[in-house]
Parts: C-alpha cells; structure tokens; sequence
C-alpha cells in the first residue's frame, strides 16, 4: 500500500504538469499495489479516471470512475463520495450517456466547502459543467460564481484560471459577450502569470473564440492558432478542438465556407466515431453542416443533423434539438422542399423558446427570414430578418449584423418597419430625418430632449440603422 501511495503522489506531480499519460500509466500500476484498500483504491482510481479523461479515452475513465465510486461508497466518507460522484457526472456526459439529477444533487449535498480540494474534483464544478451542456445556462453560472467564492477565499490562482475560463465559456453561450471578454483577457493574464502551455492555450482559446463572436477577426485567428500551434507542439490534441471551432464560426461568420471546413477538418473526419453529441464537444457541427451546405456537400451534413436530432430526443437537450432541427431545415430547403424546411426551423425556434443562447435563436430567426423570403413573402420576411438584425445588434456580433442586413436587401424591401413605430416614434423620426436637432425635436413636440434621445435611441433598433443620416435615406424611401 505504501509503493501505491508514493506512485499516487508521483502521478499528481504529473497531474499537475499535465502529462496525463504519463500520469495514467503511474496509477495503473498503483491500483495493483493498493491491496484492496478501498480509500486507496478510491482515491487511485478517481485520479486514473481524471488522467484518462484529459487524454481523451473517455470510455476507460467511465470505467474507472465507476470502480472509484463503488469503492467510496464502500468507505462511506462522504467528501470521497461527492468527488467520485462530481467525476462520474462529467465521464458519464462525455460518453453520451447524459448526467442523473439525483447523483448531482447528491454530490453537491455531500461536498465539504471547507476541505481545501482542486477545483476540477469539486462538486460545483461538475454541476457548471454538465448544467452548461445541458443548457441550463444560469444554474451553470450560479455554481461557479460558488467556486470563485471559494478560490478567493483560499487565495487559489491556479483553481481561479478554471474559473476564468469556463465562467467565460459559459457567458458565451449566453450571449454576454462584454462579461465574457472581461473574464477571458482575465483567464489570460492568470495563465501568463502561472506559466506553462496547458493554462495559457485553454485561455487563448476562449478570448480567441469571443473574438470571433464579436467582430475582432485578427484577435480570434492570433488566438485560436496560436493555441493550435501550441497544442501541438504539446502533444495534446483536445486542447485544439475549441480553437479549431474558432476559426469554423469565424468563416462561417464571413461566407468562407471552404476555409471552415478545413479548419474544421480534423473534428468532422472524428464524427463517426463521436458518442458525445454535448456542446463541449458537438459544438463545431452548426458550423460544418451549414459549410458542408453551402458548398453543396449535403451527404456528408446528412448524418451530423441526424445524430444532434437522435440524440437530442433521447436525452432532451435543448441545444441538440434546436441546433439539430435548424441543420435539417437547411438541408431541406438545400433539397427545394420549403414546406417541410419552414416546419423544421418552426420546431426549431420551439427549442429555442427554452435555450436561453440569445445569439443562436437570432442565427435560426435569420433562416426563417430567408425560408419566407424564398417564399416571396417579402414584407414578412423583412420584419424576420430586421428582428434577427437587431438582436445581433443588441449582442455585439457585426458579422452577423451584415449577414442579416445582406438578406434584408436581397428582400427587395427597405427595411423601415415603420408599422412598428408607435405615432410619437413616427413623428420624431420624421422630424430628426428632416434636420430638426433633438433640441428642437422636443420644442415642437412638447416634450424634454432626454424624451426625444429615448425615442431615437428605439427608432434605431426598430430600423436597423446607427446614425441619423441612415435615418434620413430611410424616412425618405
């Protein structure tokens, strides 16, 4: 017991470098030396389990997450119990099986606030993990507003960068990308003060991806290749995979629909052997089934739209079903079938209606805009698209605000949708696009210039316009 003990303390300096395999290797041979002894055993077998994770072989990590979790309930300390819980949580979600409500309750009622563990074993930790995935966005967040508490607390800059990061990864999920921006420059200035790639490449990788989201193209692609490139030199093909998603929405963002699918080529030639659908690791098919579209590869988008649709049912994930109903309106309406492409994407924005991903709702909202444009249903499909416009305004994505005014244009109908300005909305914006002042705006209507900004202010949203000189063509037309 005692050589299983020194080879277990071998492996977490391992651990902590990030050499997981050598890491694994160490453990295994320390499972044989433990004689039995569940603690041991435990304690081995959760560290094995996390080792094999981080290198990929998730299946052996269920394995091995399993046996650590029968021989915790065998010891009965329930801080062991909670951690084994925590870790077969996440594997079981990584190998597509879903998470059990009960056994997340569970670990989070036998967690210990007060013991001094690492971050990735927490309770809370897998709780943001599996909530996230799940699309359970604030819950996510709340629990790891808990773990910064208690990093701050300990004094725990190393547990912190965790933090950092998948506070922003899940803030990017939910649309708040300025809070996202903060917490990833944070997350890479944690990682420059630490040192070592592992940190440094998970930390690039999120600022590089919010850049994406948020119209800094020479940010995202410094940062996501750059993390790339790292990865490599690494040896740790995982870390690559965000970034690789990156650069895919980047050109999906700009119409460069051959250059995402190379940058997404190592994730898609992986799919069939993907049994996770969870948007930790799926998160890169809306990009490459709306390439492979684009580019008239319909086969191979086909069973990408099939899996997200499949195992979206089976495990009531909001993001897969919505994610996966909008790839197959796009692979309908590619087909010229727009009724049934209309009725997909009508599911799709049911999903949305309990995924609170602002920013993908309004990439669903900009197909159905085109759906009932190719309907010649001109009118409507302006107020579609001018929403979806404005949405991507409100949220800070200038890419997408060029895709949405681009489809806009090709409607035929300039996009005012004054029937949506209320009278007093009207009349402002009449005499603002004449060349009152909003001093003199406010003098003619009787009201105060703070009334008549407000006022500006909603015009512009409704029209999709910035300035007042866009406003004068608008009015105009």
């Amino acid at each position: 017991m005692k050589r299983a003990l020194a080879l277990n303390l071998l492996a977490g300096m391992w651990i902590y470098q990030r050499s997981f395999g050598d890491a694994a290797e160490l453990l295994k041979r320390a499972v044989n030396e433990a004689e039995r002894n569940s603690v041991v055993l435990a304690q081995t077998l959760l560290m094995l389990s996390f080792a094999q994770a981080n290198s990929g072989d998730y299946d052996e990590a269920l394995r091995n997450s399993v046996e650590a979790l029968k021989h915790a309930e065998a010891v009965g300390v329930p801080v062991m119990i909670s951690q084994a819980l925590a870790d077969w949580l996440i594997l079981s979600a990584l190998c597509g099986r879903g998470f059990d409500e009960a056994s997340l309750r569970r670990a989070l009622e036998l967690e210990d606030p007060d013991l001094d563990l690492p971050v990735p074993f927490r309770a809370n930790s897998a709780a943001a993990q599996v909530l996230s995935w799940a699309g359970r966005l604030d819950e996510a967040r709340d629990h790891v507003e808990v773990l910064r508490r208690r990093c701050i607390e300990r004094g725990a800059d190393t547990d912190m960068l965790f933090v950092a990061v998948w506070s922003a990864l899940i803030d990017v999920w939910r649309a708040d990308f300025t809070a996202a921006a903060h917490t990833a420059a944070d997350a890479v200035e944690r990682a420059e003060q630490i040192g070592g790639d592992h940190g440094l490449i998970i930390a690039l990788t999120v600022r590089g991806l919010v850049a994406a989201y948020t119209g800094n193209e020479h940010r995202a692609r410094a940062d996501a290749t750059a993390a790339i490139e790292a990865a490599n030199r690494f040896g740790a093909p995982l870390l690559a995979e965000w970034p690789r998603i990156t650069l895919g929405l980047l050109d999906v963002s700009v119409g460069a629909y051959d250059q995402a699918l190379a940058a997404l080529g190592p994730l898609v030639s992986n799919f069939d052997s993907l049994s996770c659908m969870e948007i930790i690791k799926a998160g890169f098919i809306p990009d490459a089934v709306e390439a492979m579209i684009a580019t008239g590869q319909l086969d191979r988008a086909e069973p990408m739209a099939a899996a997200l649709e499949t195992h979206g049912r089976r495990l009531d994930r909001t993001w897969m079903l919505a994610i996966g109903a909008r790839c197959r309106a796009m692979l309908l309406a590619a087909k010229g079938d727009i009724g049934a492409a209309e009725a997909a994407v009508r599911e799709a924005m049911a999903e949305h209606d309990r995924l609170p991903m602002p920013f993908e709702r309004a990439r669903t909202l900009l197909l159905v805009g085109q759906l009932q444009r190719r309907k010649r249903q001109k009118q409507v499909a302006a107020a579609t698209l001018g929403e979806a416009m404005r949405i991507f305004q409100d949220l800070g994505a200038p890419f997408w605000v060029e895709r949405a005014r681009a489809e806009m244009q090709r409607t035929n109908v300039v996009p005012t949708r004054e029937l949506e300005l209320t009278p007093t909305e009207r009349r402002v914006a009449e005499l603002a696009a004449s060349g009152f002042t909003n001093r003199d705006v406010a003098t003619k209507l009787f009201v105060s210039t703070k009334t008549v900004e407000a006022n500006l202010s909603q015009i512009y949203r409704k029209l999709g316009i910035r300035s007042r000189a866009e406003l004068g063509r608008v009015m105009s037309q």
